[in-house]
């Protein structure tokens, strides 16, 4: 994940100082010089980390700060806050009304996924209740119009663009009043790709912008641009007025701090983040949650809202009741399975909980973890409805197991494997049981019943010793005792 290494230095560098006796001068200096060393490393403006450093410095004074001040606390939320101010320029970008016909314009440098990203964006509306139409602008491109016009087929999206006309700026405009007549609400307009160098190009983009008079700009920007960022955004920035950004290719491994410096560049905040190729892998970006994951804080209410969308309401007090009584069948293991898939990234999901990072998934690993994930599910789609039932797994003998092997089409080693994944598995669950089942609306008993020391139980040794120990879990717990969200996972806010 993009930032993941980033977020990781920044994270060790604040648990070095944390584990300092006394903090002096000396361990707010080594901290701040080891972060600015990140952020230089992840490619972020020079200027912008100097700035940080310095506004850090400001605002943390050791020597004003009295006796009883938690000095920890402070630095970590200094250094919170300006990741944010980086991040958040402080003005909210342009929101498109349903019914009024917006126009937006896409602008980019070639190569950022700025086609995909209109479809994502008019894709993302849609299911919001928009009514959004796309149009191509972009005759530099060869097959430009094509890749938009399959696009928008699959996603059923109107769209407009012309294989004869040259002018882009003749079909912005006509592409632009036809949708406004058919009252489309969000009008999307994709512009040729280019960077600052190509004077012609930009001229161009300055024309569609005066035609087609767009009520917001957006600037697709590739993740993994780097130092070049800030430089290409600004002179995107001069030309047209920049409203929003969109960062590309989260998913991937770069370094990503060009991301940083282009907000800074265009005093625009990021609003949605590419996370793959595919048409649902759009995240809408918000700063606060980012950064708390960037830095290893976790964000519970992004966890939480992943936990709603996977898990149905109505299948949630099932869940804790097979939970609290300790049998744990293939079914539940299958379900559970089809939860994780659901939820996205495994990666991304661990970086939302508190003392995790996305680092703690190494790399090229989540892809593997996902995709044995789906051939066990391929295996159970070849049990029978008493195998998937039964808690017993004895009842596996060899010939039911050379079955299955050859139902689903893999070895029979796969197969074993996969009963080795649902005995560790079971086991895990098993130390649940006799977990107190609240009433509903009692929620409270909830984190009283399920105490560090139950949980201590239940987690794999290496993950406690991320979180930091019982210390670290018992923090975890308090926070997930007085979380809303998390009352709300049990519809208990009901």
């Amino acid at each position: 994940m993009v930032l993941a290494e980033l977020g990781g230095s920044i994270s060790r560098a604040i648990q070095q100082m944390s584990n300092a006796t006394i903090i002096d001068e000396k361990v707010l200096n080594e901290c701040l010089n080891e972060i600015t060393r990140a952020l230089l490393q992840s490619d972020v403006q020079f200027k912008l980390v100097r700035d940080m450093q310095t506004n850090i410095k400001k605002i943390v004074n050791l020597d004003d700060l009295a006796a009883g001040h938690n000095k920890r606390k402070i630095i970590q939320q200094a250094i919170f806050n300006e990741l944010c101010k980086v991040l958040d320029p402080g003005k909210p970008p342009f929101t498109p009304k349903k019914g009024k016909a917006s126009v937006i314009m896409f602008v980019g440098l070639q190569g950022s996924g700025k086609t995909t990203t209109c479809t994502k964006y008019a894709f993302y509306h849609q299911k919001k209740g928009w009514k959004p139409a796309l149009v191509c602008a972009d005759t530099f491109r060869a097959g430009a119009f094509d890749q938009l016009k399959q696009n928008a087929t699959k996603a059923k999206i109107p769209f407009y663009g012309s294989y004869m006309e040259s002018d882009p700026v003749k079909i912005a405009e006509e592409g632009v009043e036809r949708f406004k007549k058919e009252n489309c609400d969000l009008i999307i307009v994709d512009t040729s790709g280019r960077h600052k160098q190509e004077a012609a190009l930009f001229e161009e983009m300055r024309q569609v912008s005066e035609a087609t008079k767009p009520d917001l700009v957006i600037f697709v920007m590739d993740s993994s641009i780097g130092q070049a960022a800030f430089d290409q955004a600004q002179a995107f920035k001069q030309s047209v007025s920049v409203g929003a950004v969109i960062v590309t290719k989260m998913d991937g491994h770069a370094k990503g701090g060009g991301a940083l410096s282009a907000v800074a560049a265009t005093k625009s905040p990021v609003i949605f983040i590419g996370t793959g190729e595919h048409m649902d892998e759009f995240e809408v970006f918000d700063v606060k949650p980012f950064v708390s994951r960037l830095l290893g804080m976790g964000d519970w209410s992004g966890f939480m809202d992943k936990i709603h969308e996977v898990v149905p309401m109505d299948q949630q007090p099932d869940l804790l009741q097979k939970l609290s009584e300790g049998n744990f069948t293939m079914r539940i293991m299958y379900e559970q399975f089809q939860n994780i898939l659901k939820m996205g990234p495994i990666g991304q999901v661990f970086s939302m909980l508190p003392g995790f990072s996305a680092e703690l998934m190494p790399k090229g690993r989540e892809k593997e973890s996902q995709a044995k994930i789906k051939r066990y599910m391929t295996m159970m789609d070849s049990m029978t409805n008493d195998e998937l039932d039964s808690s017993n797994p004895k009842l596996m003998n060899e010939s039911r197991i050379m079955r299955i092997a050859r139902g689903a089409g893999r070895p029979i080693r796969e197969v074993m494997d996969m009963l080795e994944e649902y005995k560790r598995l079971a086991k895990i669950w098993s130390k649940m049981k006799g977990l107190k089942i609240p009433k509903k609306g009692d929620m409270s008993a909830l984190s009283r019943n399920m105490n560090a020391q139950h949980m201590s139980k239940v987690l794999p040794p290496q993950m406690l010793k991320q979180i930091g120990g019982m210390g670290g879990l018992q923090n975890l717990m308090k926070q997930m005792g007085s979380s809303k969200d998390m009352m709300g996972m049990f519809g208990g806010d009901k």
